[in-house]
């Protein structure tokens, strides 16, 4: 490395952010750059450790200590090389990875880890401020058309690895724009759609068409995809949400994240006109008490949304206890540790709750939601620190103000309606698409699934990597091989 004694030199430090008061007045990413200095001092800080961990802790298995390496010595052209070589879309997760290969560091057994992440996300910014990012157009096409329905993460990626094989790529989005999660359900303030917009701008230059609007099992029939298309993959997601079926769930006013996150989407990129029937009813925060109910990242989006609406106050219920702020004996690295996590949204102001059951919605006399009757509950805790069971604590049940509660619980499965059902494509146990990760093939031959679609709701990160592998599949499959890179040096 070339600063072999830097992590003794210097100490984590992440970029400073635009100050609360500032950003909850916009919508707009409120993460500063590094200067020159900090940038240099921060990638000096990865180690000549023998078996660098971070590879195996990326789903993608990223080169981090090389793209580390040239950052510190300002070799921009090499770094962008070594970090595109593995991920196709580093401006998304430099953006809205959690980082699972900063866990795995080796420097963080006992220090605070490299800023991966952030670094990841300086490179490519730097690469398309100097003009690396080029389109290939120089492809040698094999006269083979591949359909991928769905423009998430796990579908663009598939679409840019098969487009760079030299197969014709058709990707096929039932939303206005492509981009999935990524455009609907990731807020502005985390990630900016020009973002989204600049990468699929060079995907179509490469020969990527993008269908939008383009519901394939309802606007568009399978049965002319299955004939026009010598393979198709189906990355559509995760999309069916947990429910909370209790007492008043039908009250006006309990809403799923998504919906919310949605919508106040579609209003900051200015496509608020195209709001349907299937949006729902206009949700909003402003001047109400919200209730955030669960603790994940979608809940975190929930809550930063709801500040910047203007919301009276904003609480967030978990039902597990609350983790703890340092690894334990149960967690060792280079495990990813269950540990406390305090977002950006978290540090503009929640109430946040832990092992609190919801019991009830609760209606005024015009109909429209009014208060929760929630619970504290009582964990008990395996030998392996794991919580199991819970009963809830006597005489702690009440009532408390809410006029919006939204339900960030997770996703389930795919959707099973429509496509899934029109081609009788397999689902495992747990309703998603079954296919294996060796080859990502469904029970139809020509008919391949990657992403949260095939492996349930996951990262970002996950679903990337998904589409690359799958694309290899798919590849191999038409050409009796492929030269697509892969992570076989990893397993």
């Amino acid at each position: 490395m070339g600063n072999t004694t830097g992590f003794l030199q210097h100490t984590r430090e992440l970029p400073q952010k635009r100050n609360v008061e500032e950003r909850l007045t916009d919508y707009k990413e409120f993460v500063l750059a590094y200067t020159d200095e900090k940038l240099n001092q921060q990638a000096g800080r990865c180690m000549n450790c023998g078996v660098p961990f971070c590879h195996n802790g990326c789903p993608l298995g990223n080169i981090i200590p090389e793209f580390n390496d040239a950052v510190y010595k300002k070799e921009w052209k090499n770094a962008y090389d070594i970090l595109i070589s593995t991920n196709n879309f580093p401006e998304f997760t430099g953006r809205i990875c959690p980082a699972p290969c900063e866990s795995a560091c080796v420097l963080g057994i006992n220090q605070p880890a490299i800023v991966i992440e952030e670094i990841e996300k300086h490179i490519i910014e730097i690469a398309f401020e100097k003009g690396f990012v080029k389109a290939r157009k120089n492809i040698q096409r094999t006269g083979k058309k591949i359909a991928i329905v769905g423009s998430g993460p796990a579908g663009l990626a598939a679409a840019a690895q098969l487009n760079y094989a030299g197969h014709s790529v058709v990707v096929f989005e039932r939303d206005d724009l492509p981009g999935g999660l990524l455009r609907y359900g990731i807020p502005d303030f985390k990630l900016e759609k020009w973002v989204i917009d600049r990468r699929i701008k060079f995907l179509e230059e490469e020969g990527i068409v993008f269908t939008c609007n383009a519901n394939v099992g309802v606007d568009i029939s399978i049965t002319d995809l299955l004939r026009e298309f010598d393979s198709i993959v189906l990355a559509g997601g995760s999309t069916i949400p947990r429910n909370l079926n209790i007492t008043g769930r039908e009250i006006n006013g309990v809403h799923f994240a998504m919906d919310f996150l949605k919508q106040q989407n579609k209003r900051v990129s200015d496509l608020s006109t195209t709001l349907s029937k299937e949006d729902g009813e206009e949700i909003f925060a402003a001047d109400k008490n919200v209730v955030v109910i669960g603790g994940g990242d979608t809940g975190s989006d929930c809550v930063g949304t709801s500040n910047r609406q203007k919301a009276k106050t904003v609480t967030q219920f978990e039902l597990m206890p609350m983790p703890p702020t340092n690894r334990t004996a149960h967690m060792p690295w280079p495990q990813f540790p269950m540990i406390l996590k305090t977002t950006s949204s978290h540090e503009e102001g929640a109430n946040r709750q832990w092992a609190t059951a919801t019991k009830e919605f609760i209606a005024d006399e015009k109909g429209k939601l009014k208060a929760l009757k929630i619970v504290d509950l009582e964990w008990k805790i395996t030998e392996e620190g794991k919580p199991a069971s819970f009963v809830e604590i006597a005489d702690t049940e009440r009532e408390i103000p809410c006029e919006l509660a939204l339900l960030a619980m997770g996703f389930v499965h795919p959707q099973h309606e429509g496509l899934l059902k029109q081609l009788e494509i397999e689902l495992d146990d747990r309703g998603n698409v079954k296919a294996t990760e060796k080859d990502y093939q469904t029970n139809i031959a020509k008919i391949f699934t990657a992403g949260d679609m095939r492996r349930g709701q996951s990262l970002v990160v996950w679903a990337i990597s998904e589409g690359r592998e799958c694309a290899r599949n798919v590849d191999a499959f038409l050409m009796g091989e492929s030269l697509l890179e892969g992570k076989d040096w990893c397993k």
